[in-house]
């Protein structure tokens, strides 16, 4: 046995050198009672499994669609997102034909020192961190947006939450923060959905190339079941994965850029295809600039290249953002994140879109 017993069977007094830091511990409610409240309906489940497979059937190349992930920032209103979510299934249901659109679903806020954590971390907004309430304000919201037959992608950046929504996801991103962490890559490798690798905050598409590498193998690692137990998880890998193209010390959607990212691409043996974020530092954090790198990106699509299978845009009901200010109402459907363009502006950005599907076929049929 290599567990031992001290000498003295009486009970240690360890407050001298553990959880010297820890304010309060709190009970969390377990990933399967929140799945019993609120269960995925079989329609859900159906439009789940269905959306995944078609992702999938994209990043393999038997399906000349492009992937148009979505949606706010972040999400931090029950009804605006439900309210987004019925604008944008009208667009997705019109333009199905050349776009596998999904509403951007996120509920975690990477930071680069303090700030908002999201939906799920603070559902609140004023520093409670009522973290039981967001899990389930967040499931409700998945499962309102499934029941009008949009599918959903989010960021997986905490390493539990998974296990109380992505059931209903069908498609997931690994920031640029996290992609070479060793423990997200694992998740990646025994997520279900497919999952996109965003390159490094310098720009470095190398990182995101490895992640999937290590995405596509089994890994064996610690975790907590949906009982809440702790528990060893061992993965088959992940191969339906990606690399998101979103910049870092300059942008990286060009031409050029895709050429680069695809090289290295095939160098590392992986499938030679990016998804483009219009976003980050590709737009220079400049929201209104998403537009200008919707069109150059449009143009290299309508030219031919079958490279680019999908694209991410960060879009509310308004345009900007705005600050959470205690005691202060907020503007309906801005943003209090990063900001983004408005529905009215994404529109005619998701046409274009399919323009261009609709010419880069008319080029292989000739």
């Amino acid at each position: 046995m290599i567990h031992t017993a001290t000498s003295s069977f009486s009970t240690q007094d360890t407050t001298r050198i553990d959880d010297l830091r820890i304010k309060a511990v709190r009970p969390l409610i377990t990933p399967a009672l929140l799945q019993e409240w609120l269960p995925a309906t079989e329609a859900a489940q159906a439009l789940v499994e269905d959306s995944r497979a078609a992702i999938a059937r994209v990043l393999a190349g038997q399906d000349d669609r492009l992937v148009v992930v979505v949606g706010p920032c972040s999400i931090h209103d029950h009804d605006e997102a439900i309210e987004y979510a019925r604008l944008l299934k009208a667009e997705a249901d019109a333009l199905a034909t050349e776009l596998l659109v999904v509403m951007r679903v996120y509920f975690e806020k990477p930071r680069t020192t303090v700030g908002w954590k999201g939906y799920i971390n603070d559902p609140r907004l004023d520093g409670s961190f009522a973290i039981n309430e967001g899990l389930e304000r967040a499931r409700a919201l998945l499962l309102d947006v499934l029941a009008l037959g949009l599918p959903v992608g989010t960021e997986f950046l905490d390493l539990l939450s998974p296990q109380f929504i992505s059931d209903l996801v069908s498609w997931g991103a690994i920031g640029a923060r996290t992609t070479e962490s060793q423990s997200h890559r694992q998740l990646a490798s025994g997520l279900s959905c497919p999952v996109g690798f965003k390159n490094g905050t310098d720009g470095g598409v190398r990182v995101a190339a490895d992640a999937m590498l290590a995405a596509r193998s089994s890994h064996a690692f610690m975790g907590m079941t949906k009982m809440g137990q702790a528990a060893i998880f061992e993965t088959r890998g992940n191969h339906d994965c990606h690399v998101i193209l979103r910049g870092g010390r300059q942008p990286n959607y060009g031409a050029a850029d895709v050429q680069a990212a695809c090289e290295l691409l095939a160098a590392s043996g992986l499938r030679e295809q990016v998804m483009v974020d219009l976003s980050h530092a590709n737009s220079s954090k400049q929201h209104a600039r998403q537009i200008a790198v919707g069109e150059d990106v449009a143009a290299q699509i309508a030219a031919g290249d079958v490279r680019i299978t999908g694209i991410m845009v960060e879009s509310h009901l308004n345009e900007g953002r705005q600050d959470i200010v205690p005691g202060q109402p907020l503007a309906p459907g801005v943003s209090v994140t990063d900001a983004c363009i408005g529905f009215a502006q994404t529109v005619p950005l998701l046409q274009a879109l399919a323009g261009a599907v609709r010419a880069r076929r008319g080029r292989a049929a000739v």
